[in-house]
């Protein structure tokens, strides 16, 4: 299933402080791959995913999802898709603090509409994949910055979305963990065949991707759509 923005517009602010973020801007990601989204802060890579992932409505242009035009959803249509479709890891990782790491994930699934019973294994084996098995009883106002970034990695691959959208997910990791969340990323891509977009300043995302979108150049047209 492809992700497409299509002559997309945003402008963000109001007045004399209204700013144009992403201006007719056209690109496309690929199923089964990992796009690395890189650019200097401020080139509207946050903007993008936003826009992708139905959090933000262009104020131009379309984003197709499967060929569906997600950006003409209704809100309450939107919430649907972000719930059972789209998978996010912001840069805070957006936890409920007073819920444990293994809570986390059963929260979201419960929202989702699926057994928090059912799923418990599984979120269990994410939570050991990205190097918290021994903090599954922990809660988010106890983990460091790293840590709630890889629960909210976790929360996101455990209802398996058609779109996985991740904000510099090794920016709070050692050079180790970052290897291991990255090949974690890659892997579950592959495997369910969903569209990976990270937006990133590491060199060992990049190095790791199958695409990468450098914004700076697509937003002065000299990058065509994958």
């Amino acid at each position: 299933m492809s992700l497409e923005l299509l002559d997309v517009t945003v402008r963000l602010g109001r007045g004399e402080s209204r700013v144009t973020a992403l201006s007719e801007l056209t690109v496309s990601f690929a199923p089964a791959a990992l796009t690395a989204l890189v650019g200097p802060s401020g080139s509207g890579k946050s903007t993008l995913l936003a826009v992708a992932g139905a959090l933000l409505r262009p104020d131009a242009g379309r984003v197709l999802l499967g060929g569906e035009d997600i950006a003409g959803l209704s809100p309450a249509e939107q919430a649907r898709l972000r719930r059972e479709r789209i998978g996010y890891v912001f840069q805070s990782g957006n936890l409920l603090s007073g819920l444990t790491a293994l809570e986390q994930l059963l929260a979201a699934a419960s929202v989702a509409g699926r057994s928090p019973r059912a799923v418990r294994a599984r979120a269990t084996e994410l939570l050991s994949e990205v190097g918290l098995g021994h903090r599954l009883r922990h809660r988010a106002d106890q983990m460091s910055g790293g840590e709630r970034q890889r629960i909210a990695l976790a929360r996101a691959l455990l209802l398996e979305p058609d779109v996985l959208l991740v904000d510099e997910p090794t920016a709070a990791v050692d050079r180790e963990r970052a290897a291991g969340l990255v090949d974690l990323l890659a892997a579950t891509t592959r495997r369910h065949g969903c569209v990976t977009v990270v937006a990133t300043h590491d060199p060992v995302v990049v190095d790791a991707a199958d695409h990468v979108v450098d914004m700076a150049r697509l937003r002065t047209g000299a990058d065509s759509p994958l």
